[in-house]
C-alpha cells in the first residue's frame, strides 16, 4: 500500500530528526472566507499537520476558547458540508499537508456516515479524530472510515491505563493524540516530566506516532513537548489569538491572517528547534 499523506509526513519528521507542529482551528471562525485565508496560510507558516475543527454546538471537551469560536462559525452559517468545502478550496492549492477533522458524532450521524466518508475523502481529508465515540462504537464510523483508507485518530488521557490502553489502541491509525491534563481544552499546562513519563509509556505500547496536546501556549511549551513527542498539537492559544483580532461583532479585523499565521510561526520556530 502507498504511504497516505499522514504517514509520509511523520516519516519526514522523523528523517529531519524533529517533531512536528499540529495546529488547530475551528472551521468558518469567525466566517468562511477569514477561515480559508487562515487556513491556507498555516502550512507556509509552519504547521505540519492542520486540525480542522467541525463546528458543533454542545461540546464535551472544548473550553471556552474552542467553544466560542464554534459558536462563531455557526452563527455565520458553517455547516458539515461547507466544512468539506473549505478542504475542497484548500487542496487546490495544498496537496501535501495532512488534515484532520476534529469534532463530535452527532453532525456526522445526521448527514450518514457512508456518504460522509465517501464525500470526506473526495474533499481531500486525511483522517478523523471523533471525540465521543469510544472502542466500543468503533463498528460505528472507525471500521468504515478505516475501510475506506481514512485515518481514525484516537484520543488517551492521564487516565487511560491498564487493561483500557490496548482497547484504546486497537484499531487507531496515524498517529495516538495524548490528551495531557485531566479537563477540558485550554485550561492548564501539564509539567514536562508528567508528558515525558506519559509518552514513553504509550512509546512502549504502540509503534505510531504520539503527539501531545491540551494546554500547550508557548513556543517554549511547543519545544519542550517536540523534544520528546513526534509533535506538538496547539489548538485554544491560535483561536485566542484570532479572537483577540476581531470587532464587537465577531468580525474579522484588518490584518487578522496576518496575525494568527504570525504567532503560529513562533510556535514553528519553537518546536523546529527542540532538537538541535
Amino acid at each position: 500500500m502507498s504511504q497516505t499523506r499522514l504517514e509520509k509526513r511523520f516519516a519526514d519528521l522523523k528523517e529531519e530528526g524533529r517533531g512536528g507542529l499540529v495546529t488547530f482551528v475551528t472551521a468558518g471562525d469567525p466566517d468562511f472566507e477569514t477561515s480559508l485565508e487562515v487556513v491556507k496560510g498555516l502550512p507556509e507558516a509552519g504547521a505540519d499537520i492542520i486540525e480542522l475543527g467541525m463546528p458543533f454546538s454542545d461540546p464535551m471537551a472544548d473550553g471556552p476558547a474552542i467553544q466560542a469560536s464554534s459558536l462563531r462559525a455557526l452563527r455565520n452559517g458553517m455547516t458539515l458540508s461547507k466544512t468539506l468545502d473549505l478542504v475542497r478550496s484548500f487542496r487546490k492549492d495544498n496537496q501535501d499537508t495532512p488534515i484532520i477533522l476534529m469534532g463530535y458524532y452527532n453532525p456526522i450521524y445526521i448527514y450518514g456516515v457512508d456518504k460522509f466518508l465517501v464525500d470526506a475523502k473526495e474533499a481531500g481529508v486525511d483522517g478523523f479524530i471523533i471525540v465521543d465515540l469510544p472502542p466500543e462504537h468503533d463498528e460505528e464510523f472507525c471500521i468504515p472510515a478505516l475501510e475506506q483508507g481514512l485515518h481514525f485518530i484516537r484520543l488517551t488521557t492521564p487516565t487511560t491505563v491498564g487493561g483500557r490502553l490496548p482497547k484504546v489502541l486497537n484499531n487507531t491509525s496515524g498517529f495516538v493524540y495524548y490528551v495531557s491534563i485531566l479537563g477540558i481544552t485550554g485550561t492548564a499546562a501539564a509539567s514536562d516530566s508528567a508528558i515525558h513519563d506519559a509518552v514513553a509509556r504509550l512509546k512502549a505500547e504502540t509503534d505510531l506516532p504520539v503527539a501531545v496536546g491540551f494546554g500547550i501556549r508557548t513556543p517554549e511549551q511547543a519545544a519542550n513537548v517536540a523534544s520528546v513527542a513526534d509533535a506538538a498539537v496547539v489548538g485554544s492559544a491560535i483561536i485566542d489569538r484570532l479572537k483577540e483580532n476581531l470587532d464587537d461583532d465577531n468580525q474579522a479585523k484588518p490584518g487578522l491572517s496576518q496575525a494568527v499565521l504570525g504567532y503560529v510561526r513562533t510556535l514553528a520556530d519553537g518546536v523546529r528547534g527542540s532538537r538541535t
